[in-house]
């Protein structure tokens, strides 16, 4: 069952003190499925944050179809099984952490006050911020703001969880933390659709990527596929001149090739390893220079 399907999403804004037609969104489509944990990647201005304002009814795009839920339209009910955390949420910092999360859990009317209050100190425990729990918002930092933040995109139990940016601006700690929330609640069956510029942890965190470039999608499908097709490298580790070096070769033929010369001139092998590239690198090659997966 698809939690989300986009089909041929185009967007355009007037833009310039002389208006003119630039187009933001050019026929972008994906799928997510239940219990998937997908990274939305892009250069900046590659259409990221408006499509997620797109799918959530925050922007209208001018063509396509917007289906949720096997083929629902985005009504009451479809939007009381999303959670949202924007790239700058704003905070009613009168409010403390636990009256944040009361106030928003109220709205979604799926549960009882006994079981919203378990909810809020379960989740105010998961994000590390139970201590902080009755001191208001005015008082937090920039990282506690960005969990409770994520804490209120999660306290009704949503089916689909979109975040945009949300591990922006926290230690690595925090980082950690949030990755293995995020985990959790996609075990549970929830799809996570979040946007990151923090490579890194999206590699360990996605087993799926749809990448963005100028609008359009050039990659979705599995993460693992992705860095597969992205090719290999084999990099050779040697001790030359008393010093430990290395250097890397794009295949084995001259992979070989370096070590029969290496070993000519005295080198002695210690190993020989078989890496894929890294996110971050596949990543600049595909949505910066343009190179389709």
């Amino acid at each position: 069952m698809a939690i989300l399907t986009v089909e041929d999403l185009y967007k355009s804004y007037r833009k310039g003190f002389i208006p003119r037609q630039q187009t933001v969104l050019n026929g972008v489509n994906f799928t997510l499925q239940p219990g998937t944990i997908t990274g939305f990647l892009g250069a900046n201005g590659a259409g990221k944050t408006t499509t997620m304002k797109c799918v959530l009814g925050l922007a209208q795009f001018h063509q396509g179809k917007v289906s949720f839920f096997e083929g629902q339209p985005l009504n009451q009910e479809v939007k009381n099984r999303i959670g949202f955390l924007p790239e700058r949420p704003y905070f009613y910092e009168y409010l403390t952490g636990e009256e944040f999360l009361k106030f928003y859990g109220q709205l979604s009317l799926k549960m009882t006050r006994f079981d919203l209050q378990q909810r809020i100190t379960n989740l105010l425990e998961l994000v590390g911020l139970t201590e902080a729990r009755h001191r208001r918002l005015r008082a937090y930092s920039k990282g506690m703001l960005q969990k409770i933040g994520f804490a209120q995109a999660l306290v009704h139990r949503p089916d689909l969880v979109i975040l945009d940016e949300p591990v922006s601006g926290l230690d690595p700690d925090g980082r950690m933390a949030i990755a293995e929330l995020i985990k959790q609640v996609a075990s549970e069956g929830a799809a996570v659709f979040f946007s990151s510029h923090l490579m890194h942890d999206t590699e360990k965190l996605c087993q799926n990527l749809i990448i963005l470039r100028s609008g359009k999608v050039m990659y979705e499908g599995a993460m693992d596929l992705f860095l597969e097709k992205m090719g290999i490298s084999i990099e050779i580790i040697y001790f030359e001149n008393n010093q430990k070096k290395s250097l890397r070769e794009d295949n084995i033929d001259s992979a070989q090739r370096k070590i029969k010369i290496l070993m000519g001139q005295g080198a002695s092998i210690l190993e020989v390893r078989q890496n894929r590239k890294s996110l971050e690198e596949a990543f600049v090659q595909t949505a910066l220079r343009g190179s389709a997966a």
